[in-house]
């Protein structure tokens, strides 16, 4: 029996499940194989395993394998077997958002002036009027394609068609720190591009706040100070990066929406899902045409990026590699073999910037770093996250900065690994490490979601590592002036399209590429699809199934 595919907590997993149930010898070997390969899948971001007819007959009947309704480790549902947690998730979570997204809007009735909008894109106005009639609404779209303006002029409609004494309450949320900090900065830059009274205006919050923060940790526990029990507040919530928001995370958030307020998710359906369990945005887009409205036309994006990011989500090989190749756009570019040393260059260049700054400017310093950012497939091998980060200090301490691989020092930028509630940092912040006073001591600063900075000693930090070089994954929610972008010289199961799309546009002014014609082409060639029973869910909405569990039962 082949094991190199599994990890050790695969094999503990199937090994725990294997001895929940009595039962004959083969059975249990039967089990065992089963439970290993939902383990597995479950570490790769789905929801659930797909089984075959006859494997579903060998588990139909196992004291271990349940149908939901009893406590039993494991769910057998329509031929896909569930950790019990994950099959509650998506129950719940479809019933949630059932109940919203066949809930008319509360409040002023449908029909009044659309604020101005910049431009004439229909759609824009689209989404305007499926903010206005309905309690659910998703805005997907592209980077640059106007999901911030668009979400600003919804605000606008419910709150100027409103009564000045009861003005709905509005929060503005985000997955990470630095995906909240974007929001708010973007939705203050749409304000002040249309014409709204001061009335309205001041009802828009430009402030966001991480999912985490909204909903309230409560340390050591999994579970939130919001919920069915202790609602959310606002009447209208909205969600960006949508796409990063887990199983769990989605029916948590949507469990602590009060009766009567709105929800509105912001995303892109071709990025990356999220890091945990499930691709709840994309089941929620192809499952709910009508509370969906896409964003198609490109704002901002240059035009080479936006033709590269079109040619990788269609999965156009041969177009991608000749837009890499041609060299006409400047904002495109393909690296040779000497690439490396390139991103070696621009850390040095970044680095002596930082060196003539004559105090500790930490937003200077933060905003030095967002310039530029190199981003990997993959944590470990030869073009690794890790490898990568080693090269670049090696290269610095040759040049003559003063940096020691391994150590704390000025100019260290970090990205942290841990959520720590009571410092206020989450897993995916990124700050720099930098002297401070007249005794040099090392502090590192970060931005709030909230806004300004704060410093940490070192000490206090949560796991951190450093982060000249990131994944992909990890750099969801941010955006750099420049991408370098790094794929591993062979295959690598990955790789694919919306990983690549993921990488291109988290670009705003240049993109470059090292990577070779055939695994360009390999990556393009697969489109990554989790595993899940939500769409189904969500068609069973009528049916008396048991998702049509009640919300206090969602914690």
């Amino acid at each position: 029996m082949d094991d190199s595919r599994f990890t050790d907590l695969d094999l503990a997993f199937a090994d725990f499940i294997a001895g929940q149930s009595e039962v004959a010898t083969g059975q249990k070997e039967c089990l065992r194989l089963v439970a290993r390969e939902l383990s597995r899948a479950l570490g790769e971001g789905h929801s659930c395993l797909p089984l075959t007819a006859e494997d579903e007959r060998l588990l139909r009947g196992l004291d271990a394998v349940g149908d939901g309704l009893t406590a039993r480790p494991l769910v057998l549902w329509r031929g896909r077997l569930y950790l019990s947690r994950y099959f509650h998730y998506e129950r719940r979570l479809a019933r949630h958002i059932v109940d919203l997204a066949g809930a008319a809007a509360a409040g002023p009735p449908a029909g009044g002036e659309t604020p101005p909008l910049p431009g004439r894109d229909e759609r824009q106005r689209q989404a305007v009027e499926l903010a206005r009639q309905r309690a659910l609404a998703i805005v997907c779209g592209g980077p640059g394609t106007g999901k911030t303006t668009t979400v600003v002029a919804m605000l606008a409609a419910l709150l100027q068609e409103a009564p000045a004494e009861a003005m709905p309450a509005v929060a503005l949320a985000a997955p990470t720190g630095k995906a909240a900090m974007r929001l708010g900065e973007a939705v203050g830059r749409s304000l002040s591009r249309l014409n709204l009274s001061e009335r309205v205006a001041r009802a828009i919050p430009t402030v966001a706040t991480t999912l985490h923060r909204l909903l309230g940790v409560r340390r050591g526990s999994s579970s939130f100070v919001h919920n069915a029990d202790n609602p959310l507040p606002w009447d209208v919530v909205v969600v960006d990066e949508a796409s990063m928001v887990d199983l769990a995370m989605m029916c948590k958030l949507t469990l602590a929406i009060k009766p009567g307020a709105r929800l509105i998710l912001l995303g892109d359906k071709d990025q990356l899902a999220s890091v945990e369990s499930g691709a709840v945005l994309a089941d929620l887009i192809a499952s709910l045409p009508e509370n969906t409205v896409e964003l198609t036309t490109t704002y901002r994006f240059e035009e080479g990026i936006a033709s590269l990011a079109e040619a990788i989500r269609a999965g156009q090989g041969q177009r991608a590699w000749q837009l890499l190749c041609q060299g006409t756009a400047e904002s495109v570019a393909l690296l040779g073999e000497e690439g490396l040393d390139e991103l070696d260059r621009r850390y040095g260049e970044i680095f002596a910037e930082l060196a003539s700054l004559e105090s500790c400017d930490a937003q200077r310093a933060l905003t030095l770093f967002g310039r530029f950012r190199v981003l990997s497939a993959l944590q470990h091998g030869p073009r690794g996250v890790a490898a990568l980060n080693k090269r670049v200090e090696l290269a610095l301490a040759s040049r003559g900065f003063a940096v020691r691989p391994g150590t704390w020092y000025h100019g260290r930028p970090v990205l942290i690994t841990r959520n720590d509630y009571g410092l206020g940092l989450f897993n995916g912040d990124t700050g720099v490490c930098l002297r401070h006073g007249e005794g040099g001591e090392l502090r590192v600063w970060f931005e709030r979601a909230e806004g300004g900075l704060c410093s940490f000693a070192p000490s206090r930090l949560p796991e951190c590592q450093t982060v000249y070089a990131m994944t992909v994954h990890k750099s969801q929610g941010s955006e750099f002036d420049e991408v370098a972008v790094v794929l591993p010289r062979e295959d690598s199961r990955v790789l694919g399209r919306e990983l690549l799309y993921t990488a291109v546009t988290r670009a705003r002014k240049r993109v470059s590429l090292l990577v070779s014609e055939d695994v360009l082409h390999l990556t393009l060639s697969r489109a990554i699809r989790r595993h899940s029973g939500l769409g189904e869910w969500l068609g069973d909405q009528g049916d008396g199934s048991p998702a049509r569990a009640g919300r206090g039962q969602g914690q």
